[in-house]
């Protein structure tokens, strides 16, 4: 079972957090399709749909709920990791 590309879990979590794909792409400074394609292939890629898109607004289905605790857990891990390894940088 391949990992999850954190690139994806960041378009991820930024959509959920701004409420729309646009503001989305905005702040990660892609474009409005570049976030629809990363939620797109993390959907296909889980087999699950993670985000019900009802106009402009989004709402998370229940395994995105899920997947969420878990983005937000990896992604902060990953900043940890950076932070502490950083220390060693002279």
């Amino acid at each position: 079972m391949p990992i999850l590309d954190s690139r994806k879990l960041l378009a991820f979590v930024t959509l959920v957090r701004v409420g729309s794909f646009t503001l989305a792409a905005k702040e990660l400074n892609v474009t409005q399709s570049a976030v629809s394609h990363s939620i797109k292939s993390l959907e296909d890629e889980l087999q699950l749909r993670l985000v019900d898109r009802r106009g402009r607004k989004i709402r998370l289905t229940p395994p995105g709920k899920e997947l969420l605790n878990h983005a937000h857990r990896i992604l902060n891990e990953m900043q940890e990791a950076r932070a502490d390894l950083a220390l060693y940088v002279r």
